[in-house]
């Protein structure tokens, strides 16, 4: 199996103010598309060739460094370019889920600042993450380019919203400003993508 990087339905200046031009660009051409390819390469001529993604995340305690960090950094930032949206319908929850986080977290507005704290308080480069659970949803974070879906992270669940704190995903705009660009995410999350992997992993 061959991993692409996946096309996108917007353009690299759909999200300013929030995310610039430049590090959109960047980002997708330069960073994820050097996880996809050093991915392919990494998995060629071993027994990780005809798995799916899932299935090498599972697997990456037991391999080399480059196959953990190259399929992380692959998945992560499809996950994380699934759940942003220039479209404003699509940014603010629906009822359903807006009670969903209100028996998980009270309210959506705790949600989000339980959410916004784990970011802000991320040392270094990694990812935040809102995974489910049989229902029940959860925020952690993991380092580098590791995700919940390997093993032995503490991070219980199927990652269903991610933000990638990485310096290279805002320090073109936001420089050390981290907390601009966490507060700038908010308005560019697409909830019902959200939502639709929520229902489609809710039992598992």
């Amino acid at each position: 199996m061959s991993f692409k990087l996946p096309k996108l339905p917007y353009s690299y200046k759909d999200f300013e103010p929030y995310i610039d031009r430049k590090t959109m660009d960047i980002h997708y051409n330069k960073h994820h598309a050097a996880y996809t390819n050093n991915l392919n390469q990494a998995i060629l001529n071993t027994n990780m060739i005809n798995l799916s993604i899932k299935e090498i995340l599972k697997r990456t305690h037991m391999e080399s460094p480059i196959i953990r960090n190259n399929s992380g950094g692959f998945y992560n930032h499809n996950l994380f370019w699934e759940i942003l949206t220039p479209n404003t319908e699509y940014t603010h929850p629906s009822p359903y889920l807006n009670e969903i986080f209100k028996e998980n977290f009270n309210s959506f507005d705790s949600f989000k600042e339980n959410f916004s704290k784990v970011a802000a308080n991320h040392f270094g480069s990694g990812w935040i993450w809102l995974c489910v659970k049989k229902e029940k949803l959860s925020i952690c974070s993991t380092i580098n380019q590791d995700n919940p879906l390997m093993y032995g992270m503490g991070c219980e669940g199927i990652p269903i919203l991610g933000l990638d704190v990485w310096e290279h995903a805002y320090y073109l705009q936001y420089q050390n400003r981290r907390l601009d660009y966490i507060s700038s995410f908010w308005n560019i999350v697409n909830w019902i993508k959200v939502e639709e992997n929520y229902k489609k992993n809710m039992k598992k």
